[in-house]
């Protein structure tokens, strides 16, 4: 038989709430940390690939591969000629010769010091010409292209830049599906660690919670006792993860940003991105407190 007259305020009272004794703050903290280094790294890696996409999306490269200096020239001359005239063309440009030995430098080293023509008498350059169109390049273009260039520039060979990196933006996708699996495992994580400390707490206090269900207190005030502690818990350990993962996430951003590579510059965090992370710790609050409930209504279902 219950007695009434038992309120949420002694109902409170009668259960214990200890604060930051269990694991659950330290394991959602640990958890936020990660999710927010996981998600930091997926948006990043998407903010790379749509500026790349953007960059490249209306790019031609023309090559002359013709191992004559003269008639690689000629045939140079003509494709820029041709080219520019070409209706939906923005803009040709004919790489010079110092930024092509900039390139292969690495890899010829002596002969490059040598001059243009130790490289030309050695391994032979191809002349390159950079070709940016006012719309995207779709195949259409590329057989117009290659088809005005077959007669006059036989040795010229198009290619769309974005297909260059087509490799790469089939591993940043991939990377990307990684990060969101991540972040999904995580959250499983921390509701699993939430439903075992929900458990191991009303296997304590199993017969203070009899003695409350006597008294007259329902087992939907049991549960938002038992809520109201995760979320402060949780609300605690996320605000600790989410700071130490996002110095995490600024410390990477510098280190990568000092590689002064072109894709890894443009991959940085935008202000979007950061509303995002913020909101990571209030839906692992939300995660925790729904488990809660749940798992103590479902629990107090089965004991009493």
């Amino acid at each position: 038989m219950k007695l009434p007259g038992l309120g949420p305020d002694r109902t409170a009272q009668l259960v214990p709430q200890a604060r930051l004794s269990g694991p659950v703050p330290w394991v959602i903290a640990i958890m936020i940390a990660m999710t927010t280094i996981a998600a930091a790294g997926g948006l990043a890696l998407n903010n790379m690939a749509d500026a790349a996409r953007a960059e490249l999306s209306g790019g031609l490269t023309v090559q002359i591969v013709e191992a004559g200096a003269i008639e690689r020239d000629r045939q140079a001359e003509i494709a820029v000629s041709r080219l520019a005239n070409l209706g939906g063309v923005d803009e040709v440009r004919r790489v010079p010769d110092t930024e092509l030995e900039a390139l292969v430098e690495p890899w010829l080293g002596d002969a490059v010091s040598e001059g243009a023509g130790a490289i030309g008498e050695a391994i032979p350059i191809p002349a390159l010409i950079d070709v940016r169109l006012e719309g995207p390049v779709t195949e259409r273009r590329l057989a117009e292209v290659r088809s005005l260039l077959a007669a006059a520039a036989p040795s010229a060979r198009v290619d769309a830049q974005a297909s260059w990196l087509a490799p790469v933006f089939s591993a940043i996708r991939s990377l990307q599906l990684l990060a969101i699996a991540l972040v999904l495992l995580l959250a499983a994580t921390s509701a699993a660690a939430v439903w075992l400390a929900a458990r191991s707490a009303l296997g304590t206090n199993r017969q203070t919670i009899e003695t409350v269900h006597l008294l007259g207190g329902t087992d939907r005030q049991i549960a938002r006792i038992f809520q109201r502690s995760v979320g402060i818990d949780a609300f605690l350990g996320g605000l600790a993860g989410v700071a130490l993962g996002t110095a995490a996430v600024l410390l990477l951003g510098r280190q990568f940003a000092a590689l002064g590579s072109g894709m890894v510059a443009v991959g940085g965090m935008r202000w979007q991105d950061w509303l995002v992370i913020a909101a990571i710790p209030v839906a692992g609050v939300l995660i925790a407190m729904l488990t809660a409930r749940v798992t103590v209504l479902a629990v107090l279902r089965r004991m009493l």
